[in-house]
């Protein structure tokens, strides 16, 4: 029996081929931006999380205050407390807030590499060699970030913004590009019985 597999959306790509190339290269070039700026868009990143932090903050506190009599007034009143003054500290301090966060991502990269290669290790597993990669590359990639903490966290955030939205554009480049602009793969027709 010949698997039926729709080519989900392809239609769509190629109808707006170009719009997904333009995107793409967009994508790119404002990855490539954000990388040779790594400290400016790791600081806007910072104060974009600390104003949206504080604003919810204030919506929930603000929520809590209107419905004095629900049950779940103390949990409304205690979050909206806990991110409004999170996001004061990030807006007001954002240098401190991007070294702690830095350290935090150091830190979890750090476990996660430790934990995949135990993983791969203790357990039996098809293709453990990629888990081990993927766990090495994290503790590198945490180590490199620590090895020269704090100064990493002023541009950490903004170096990996700037690797995804390349990547990101990448990869709708290569979608636009392999959509092409025929009739692409036609589903395979059941036989006759």
């Amino acid at each position: 029996m010949a698997l039926l597999v729709p080519v989900l959306g392809i239609e769509e790509v190629r109808a707006h081929r170009g719009w997904f190339l333009f995107m793409g290269v967009a994508l790119i070039i404002l990855g490539t931006i954000a990388i040779g700026s790594a400290e400016i868009m790791t600081m806007v990143s910072v104060m974009l999380l600390g104003w949206i932090l504080l604003f919810a903050g204030i919506f929930e506190v603000v929520h809590g205050f209107a419905r004095r009599a629900w049950g779940g007034f103390f949990v409304n009143l205690m979050g909206g407390l806990l991110y409004a003054v999170t996001g004061l500290l990030m807006v007001s301090h954002p240098g401190v807030a991007a070294v702690t966060l830095t350290f935090m991502i150091a830190m979890l990269l750090i476990v996660a590499g430790t934990f995949r290669i135990f993983v791969a290790f203790s357990t039996p597993i098809h293709h453990r060699g990629w888990l081990i990669l993927n766990g090495v590359i994290s503790l590198f990639l945490g180590f490199c970030i620590m090895s020269s903490w704090p100064v990493s966290g002023m541009w950490v955030i903004g170096l990996f913004i700037g690797i995804d939205m390349i990547f990101d554009g990448w990869t709708e480049v290569m979608l636009a590009l392999s959509s092409g602009s025929g009739g692409g793969p036609t589903p395979p027709q059941a036989a006759p019985a």
